[in-house]
């Protein structure tokens, strides 16, 4: 068992200086180190052009703008290479697992992928020049795998497949967008319809309503419908599945099967984490082994959240923060079954 840490970083200012900030948190990291080190090994698969990002940018969230700026100055980079990284535009994306389980009252959410490419930084982020204040997980820094919203918005999405990518956003940017920018679950199935899609992917909305939706998304094509259970195949658009899909049949079945025992949210998580309930992975070695579980709670205002199998959440009052209240925790503690390496850690 590998004993792992995600890092809690909270800030609250404008775009660029989150940036700044995090540049210079992340000048000499092992993630920048290990990021670094990946780019010699693999050739990149796509252009990057600062005019087009600034301009995909510019409709749906142009204060991201200002923090890659910030990113640039706090790490001493160019432009370029702060794109290449963290631009969240027409990069390739591998493989991953992932299931989502909601109700009128939370979102359940298992991140399955690859320890290599986890941040193990939750970021808690009020900005004051435009947007809504986030809780979530980063993925390339200045994207969100998942997470909630001042308004209560919860978002989680999960991987189709990357075949014939459109020039477009990438889903960890396009989950920042939608919880930065997105009061409702209306106002998030509207932009994901508007937004250019690089690669297929399920994107799951929930919001103080209690209403769930599931966005099929696509380069080619966006649908959507109400469900409560999502995994990694789509429903509607069936005909842009992968050929393989097994493993993530056989996850949404065991959640449909346990469902009907849960009865309160804490049974809710239970279901998800326990290494026993047949949803939670430790297949890491072929990208889809279970990171965190993380639980949204829009009417609370509060978030669950451990890492690795058979853990008790570390619980976060959002709607505290959002009135001044510091979070006092620092860093969440867990393990894993592997011994791959993290990009976090040494």
């Amino acid at each position: 068992m590998k004993k792992i840490y995600s890092d809690i970083r909270q800030f609250r200012g404008s775009h660029y200086d989150f940036g700044f900030y995090q540049g210079e948190e992340l000048k000499n990291s092992p993630i920048i180190k290990n990021r670094t080190k990946q780019w010699k090994t693999r050739k990149a698969r796509f252009i990057i052009d600062e005019r087009s990002v600034k301009e995909a940018l510019g409709p749906f969230a142009p204060r991201i703008w200002d923090e890659l700026a910030g990113l640039r100055d706090g790490l001493g980079w160019t432009i370029d290479d702060v794109l290449k990284e963290f631009g969240g535009y027409r990069l390739e994306y591998v493989r991953s697992g992932c299931s989502i389980f909601t109700n009128t009252d939370y979102m359940i959410r298992n991140y399955d992928y690859h320890p290599r490419t986890y941040e193990g930084r939750l970021m808690i982020y009020q900005p004051n020049d435009g947007g809504y204040a986030v809780i979530g997980p980063s993925q390339r820094i200045t994207g969100r795998m998942d997470g909630m919203n001042e308004k209560g918005l919860a978002m989680g999405y999960n991987f189709i497949h990357r075949k014939k990518p459109g020039d477009g956003f990438i889903c960890n940017m396009i989950g920042r967008i939608i919880l930065e920018r997105c009061a409702s679950v209306k106002e998030a199935v509207a932009m994901l319809k508007e937004i250019p899609h690089r690669h297929s992917f399920t994107y799951t909305v929930l919001d103080k309503n209690g209403v769930t939706y599931v966005v099929e998304a696509t380069p080619r094509g966006v649908e959507e419908y109400q469900s409560n259970v999502c995994t990694n195949h789509f429903e509607l658009l069936k005909h842009e599945n992968r050929h393989h899909l097994a493993d993530s049949y056989k996850r949404m079945q065991a959640i449909n099967e346990s469902k009907g025992n849960v009865t309160d949210k804490y049974q809710a998580f239970r279901m998800m984490n326990d290494l026993d309930k047949g949803v939670f992975s430790d297949d890491y070695r072929n990208w889809s082994g279970t990171i965190h579980t993380s639980g949204y709670f829009p009417k609370e205002g509060k978030v669950w959240f451990a890492l690795g199998g058979n853990r008790e959440p570390v619980i976060f009052d959002f709607k505290k923060w959002m009135s001044g209240e510091r979070i006092t925790t620092t860093r969440i503690l867990g393990q894993v079954d592997t011994d791959l390496p993290f990009a976090h850690m040494y």
